[in-house]
């Protein structure tokens, strides 16, 4: 199953990640099947600071074709525009006692 994840990168106290398409089996920072963007939250919102740039066509693909973003990536999906379905949960509508 492949899901878009974030991969930290940056220095101590200075983080600055990238998203990308990787197989649920991989680490955090482990091998990814494709760079999609990144995101930098400690970006200055200046005049020509940008703080999110993601692949926006690669990402609707990945989504398409049934990869599951992060909570995190999807609330920064969110903040770009783009709509994701939730995921299926495993125990939906299950009874409870």
């Amino acid at each position: 199953m492949v899901v878009l994840r974030l991969k930290r990168m940056g220095r101590a106290h200075r983080p600055f990640y990238r998203l990308g398409a990787m197989d649920k089996r991989s680490p955090r920072d482990g091998r990814v099947i494709e760079e999609l963007g990144w995101y930098d939250p400690m970006a200055t919102q200046g005049k020509d600071a940008a703080q999110i740039k993601f692949d926006t066509e690669r990402v609707k693909h990945w989504l398409e074709v049934g990869a599951q973003p992060s909570d995190t990536v999807r609330d920064l999906l969110r903040k770009l525009g783009i709509e994701v379905k939730p995921a299926k949960s495993a125990n939906k509508g299950a009874k409870k006692k």
